[in-house]
């Protein structure tokens, strides 16, 4: 299967939203999403076999860096995308400079929670009612992992 990670740029945006809308209850406006590109942030998109299937958006600041947005379009979902993401995030981050990441996910987004665990990351708090979600609020699970050199 061929992959290809392509940079995100403003020009991007408009054909990434539709993504972005399709894997969020609350998903960002494109104005956030603009606002979360150049100077600290960093941002790919996926292609296999020529079809965009996901991106993410990262922040990097002082040997740190968070994991700000990650999505893969629900007709690709469970074929192992979000875990070419959050490898190319990662190898992204590291060559940064990072040495700590961070990402925080929903509480009931089981499936991300266990790609997550599964990578090595640690739950090190919880935020109450964080998300709005269809009834109410929901936590947020805030997770790390530390990359070795």
């Amino acid at each position: 299967m061929q992959l290809e990670f392509i940079a995100i740029t403003q020009a991007d945006i408009s054909q990434l939203m539709p993504i972005e809308n399709a894997c969020h209850s609350h998903p960002w406006s494109e104005k956030v999403f603009a606002s979360c590109l150049g100077e600290r942030y960093f941002g790919y998109y996926l292609k296999a076999e020529k079809a965009i299937v996901g991106f993410y958006v990262g922040e990097y600041i002082l040997g740190e860096a968070t994991l700000m947005d990650i999505c893969v379009s629900p007709d690709y979902q469970g074929n192992g995308y979000g875990k070419y993401l959050l490898e190319h995030y990662q190898r992204q981050a590291k060559t940064l400079g990072a040495e700590t990441l961070l990402l925080e996910v929903r509480a009931k987004n089981i499936s991300a929670l266990m790609m997550y665990i599964n990578d090595g990351y640690s739950e090190i708090g919880r935020r109450t009612g964080y998300y709005p979600s269809e009834i109410g609020y929901e936590d947020a699970i805030v997770m790390k992992k530390i990359l070795t050199a």
